[in-house]
């Protein structure tokens, strides 16, 4: 079956998060993704576990769910770049790769000679993607971190968690690294524009993606309230900034969801909760009005949500059209009806000889399904059918390879 991706080869020198995000989205769309890693060790998050995946045998791997989560379709070589031998292998495969995604610190591939500019004078027609932390420019750009510092910095954190005069008020994080995936999907984006201007120009060219600069990005409309207003936002908790009543609120067995996002879902609200006056108030009319009389109108609506329980009244607001939900946990996620209707879940083959699950990407396409034939690798599992099949080499040459400790 024909892919969106199956004409293009990506060169994958990247680790942990944000990259491999990044390519495992061009590996879903059918790219053919080589993943270079560490001999022995490989990526990092191989090892960020448990849980980790169980063989056939049921003894443990070592592949954690994390790994796992970032890195299906692809096809992994153990490589050694800080060898002679290993650079000019990566150099061969660069040859007739489209695409090379690498997030090493500023500076370090050039050591190897492995930089954009290295390689693009071998191959002027590929698409080179950095990402770092800080970028590659300016006072921070040598810096490492983490997404959990971009959350801190890129004021991610500043907008979410309880305002400091509730209990348990403080900055929080999001439940997961939300920098390093919009990075990622970033990149993908980035990566897929210089493929389509490349069929114009004829050419690749340089990505300069930082962590801080999308998680910046990511604040979106509140950056843009801040711009307009002049006033630094503040923690809402589960609260939104510009749309009342739009938050969690407790019923009698639980919590759930309302997320009113207009005038008519407002008017509609208020008929089911048993209240129409508040439709017609003149304190609550508009979107802005609610926002600047939420004090009064919230506590209005969460003593009425109060008297049922919440799948009484999430089926009275869906009947009603008003956007509303439960608060899942993972158990209840992958046991909705829609969530699998839409198979969201998967069983994918993995070289352990199992069936491993698998969260299913959520691109549909109609001429160019996503397959979702294969787990992540396991480490070096495509060293032979890699350098035998692309880089033309023989068994012996591979062997010597492998007892010098390169692959």
């Amino acid at each position: 079956m024909k892919t969106a991706l199956g004409h293009l080869r990506v060169l994958d020198l990247s680790r942990i998060f944000a990259g491999p995000w990044a390519t495992q989205n061009l590996a879903d769309m059918g790219a053919e993704v080589i993943k270079i890693e560490r001999p022995k060790k490989g990526d990092d998050t191989r090892a960020w576990g448990p849980p980790f995946l169980k063989d056939a045998q049921g003894q443990t791997t070592k592949d954690s769910a994390y790994f796992m989560a970032v890195n299906r379709a692809k096809k992994s070589v153990t490589l050694d770049i800080s060898t002679q031998e290993g650079q000019d292998i990566v150099r061969e495969l660069a040859k007739t790769s489209d695409i090379v995604v690498e997030n090493y610190k500023v500076g370090d591939l050039a050591r190897y000679g492995l930089a954009w500019e290295d390689l693009q004078k071998i191959n002027p027609r590929l698409v080179y993607c950095s990402i770092t932390g800080f970028g590659q420019s300016g006072p921070f750009a040598e810096l490492p971190g983490y997404d959990y510092v971009f959350q801190g910095m890129g004021g991610l954190m500043s907008l979410s968690g309880l305002p400091d005069d509730q209990p348990g008020g403080e900055p929080m994080r999001a439940g997961v690294a939300v920098s390093d995936l919009i990075t990622g999907m970033y990149a993908t984006s980035a990566i897929l524009a210089a493929i389509e201007h490349r069929h114009i120009s004829g050419k690749g060219q340089y990505i300069d993606l930082a962590l801080l600069d999308c998680t910046v990005a990511l604040t979106s409309y509140m950056a843009m309230n801040y711009f307009l207003s002049g006033v630094v936002p503040k923690r809402l908790g589960n609260a939104h900034s510009n749309m009342v009543p739009y938050q969690v609120f407790k019923c009698a067995d639980g919590n759930m969801i309302v997320a009113v996002g207009n005038d008519s879902q407002f008017i509609a609200l208020c008929k089911v909760i048993g209240a129409p006056e508040l439709g017609t108030d003149p304190r609550f009319e508009s979107p802005g009005q609610r926002v600047i009389n939420r004090d009064i109108l919230v506590p209005m609506i969460a003593a009425i949500l109060l008297t049922k329980n919440m799948e009484d009244w999430v089926t009275l607001m869906d009947a009603a059209n008003i956007p509303c939900g439960p608060i899942n946990d993972m158990k209840q996620v992958f046991e909705n009806e829609q969530v699998i209707h839409r198979k969201l879940k998967r069983s994918l083959a993995h070289g352990a000889g199992v069936q491993a699950p698998a969260v299913a990407s959520p691109m549909n396409f109609s001429d160019t399904p996503i397959q979702h034939t294969r787990s992540a690798p396991m480490l070096g599992e495509h060293n032979t059918e890699v350098l035998e099949n692309i880089l033309g080499m023989d068994k012996l040459k591979i062997e010597a390879l492998r007892e010098k400790g390169i692959i």
